[in-house]
């Protein structure tokens, strides 16, 4: 009762940020063509709800079974491998270009030319890696290399690796540094300083940061097979087009069960956090991994000979007006699918968020765990391929899917972040006779509102590289440009593209960056 009866003193302020943030997404809702209405149109849930009722019951054929078993091991596969080749470049990238390996700063010439020079370089690079969402470094090594794994498996790595490179930097970064200063002094190598230092206080969050890139690397693979590079995506691409609603539900459970399966091995992996052990398993699942695909690299290699042909199709990059202009367009469409479909998810998440952590009893808990789990275990693509049979082709059906999968994304987080809040405050006030939705306001969101921001920017600078893609099954963008390019094998109009994209991505991710030291 002592909420209600007193005034909200910061009541004003909330107003005034809600009607900023309206004024500044008023724009963005329009470029991204949200309009519910669409749904109505034609009958178009009908035809939706049709396919969808189609999805029970699941097909369960002996030879689709059969099939869908042998594509979820190479998804598997693919996903270990790929994580392993990221690993391979994010290491060293790390080691050589993270500022918590030069404490204090040395002053011989070499090394403060390698620190001006060769850091800057590195970080470019990586940025580059990233900056290419892993389905068109997918569709790219489809060109060069043909159809199969060999492309999932590459795009993952370079993806991933750009990544890894930066976070694991950036870990390293946030580590204490008295004891990698202390040997630094002493003349101790860049490796020693990390392998004595750096890595006992850091290797937990390390585990944790490569464990949650594997998980996301079983999602990027399955979806792989939309650009024809093997695994579950090629079943669900070829079942979607063919609407047959039983196969895709089928598919569906599986994407389910490798999401839960995942997130059960990423907790048990947490709590061994014995590097021997893990080193052991992880070895085990690669030679396996390595064995299944094995076939599959080898009819790339053959087919290698013909990369640099590829490559050097690709230039020179047409900078004509038209092109340019509307390449421009499809990046500002591209952000405003990114930035709208980010905001609808963080509203959604953060009303799921509080009953999925027990707030409101355990039945509400485990049926939005169910919900949350369900809407980031279908991936983007496959959300925006549904979004497409709903509201048609156009930036709509993308926006819809990035808030769906990411309000599944942010719910786990802002979930997990309630749960480690301090639950004291908000039981006095439900004990004083407060409303649960004032007793959130007044005790729990003070806790986690700057955990819920970074989280919400952090899958933001995601969300822009997923948004240039979701064009590749008609969701608008620079992804479906990219894609016609590509099809039409205009290798110059499409280079342009890409770099539009690395260019998007380097933009956004300054902005959150700065959005994140300013508003945390």
């Amino acid at each position: 009762m002592l909420a209600s009866r007193f005034k909200d003193p910061a009541a004003a302020l909330r107003l005034g940020i809600t009607l900023a943030v309206i004024v500044l997404f008023a724009p963005a809702f329009q470029l991204s063509g949200v309009d519910p209405s669409k749904l109505w149109e034609n009958g178009t849930l009908d035809h939706l709800f049709i396919f969808l009722a189609g999805f029970f019951p699941p097909a369960h054929s002996a030879d689709f079974l059969r099939e869908m078993g042998l594509a979820t091991i190479q998804t598997l596969a693919v996903a270990t491998a790929g994580s392993f080749l990221a690993m391979l470049i994010g290491i060293p990238t790390a080691l050589l270009s993270t500022e918590a390996l030069s404490i204090p700063l040395l002053t011989d010439g070499r090394q403060r030319i390698a620190r001006w020079l060769g850091v800057p370089l590195l970080r470019s690079g990586l940025l580059l890696l990233r900056g290419v969402p892993e389905i068109v470094w997918a569709l790219l090594f489809v060109r060069a290399f043909g159809l199969g794994s060999t492309a999932a498996v590459l795009a993952i790595g370079l993806a991933y690796g750009g990544m890894l490179g930066k976070v694991y930097a950036e870990i390293l970064e946030s580590q204490p540094k008295e004891p990698a200063a202390a040997l630094a002094t002493s003349g101790a190598s860049r490796w020693q300083i990390f392998s004595h230092a750096l890595l006992p206080q850091a290797f937990a969050e390390l585990l944790s940061y490569s464990v949650y890139r594997w998980e996301c690397a079983i999602r990027a693979s399955a979806v792989m097979g939309f650009v024809g590079a093997g695994g579950l995506g090629q079943l669900l691409d070829t079942s979607i087009k063919m609407m047959n609603g039983s196969e895709v539900g089928s598919l569906l459970l599986v994407f389910l069960l490798l999401v839960t399966g995942t997130e059960a091995i990423s907790q048990a992996a947490r709590k061994i956090a014995d590097y021997y052990k893990l080193s052991i398993a992880a070895a085990a699942a690669l030679i396996f991994s390595a064995y299944w695909l094995w076939s599959d690299w080898q009819q790339a290699f053959s087919a290698s000979s013909n990369l640099l042909t590829y490559l050097y199709d690709f230039f020179p990059v047409d900078l004509s007006a038209t092109h340019l202009q509307n390449v421009a367009k499809g990046a500002v469409e591209t952000l405003a699918i990114s930035a709208v479909g980010t905001l609808l998810a963080l509203f959604g998440a953060a009303i799921l968020a509080l009953p999925a952590a027990g707030r409101w009893g355990a039945l509400p808990k485990a049926i939005t765990r169910f919900v949350l789990n369900f809407l980031r275990g279908v991936p983007d693509l496959l959300w925006a391929a549904i979004m497409v049979l709903a509201v048609g082709l156009g930036p709509f059906a993308g926006t819809l899917a990035l808030a769906l999968h990411t309000c599944g994304v942010l719910g786990r987080l802002f979930t997990e972040t309630l749960e480690n809040a301090d639950p004291l405050p908000y039981d006095a006030l439900i004990c004083s006779g407060s409303h649960r939705f004032s007793a959130f306001c007044y005790a729990l969101m003070p806790q986690v509102f700057a955990q819920w921001i970074a989280y919400t920017l952090y899958r933001w600078e995601n969300n822009i590289r997923m948004a240039t893609v979701l064009g590749l099954v008609g969701a608008g963008g620079l992804g479906q440009q990219l894609y016609f390019t590509l099809s039409l094998f205009q290798q110059q109009q499409a280079a342009t593209i890409i770099i539009a994209m690395l260019i998007l991505s380097w933009l956004v991710e300054q902005l959150s960056l700065f959005l994140r030291q300013r508003l945390t």
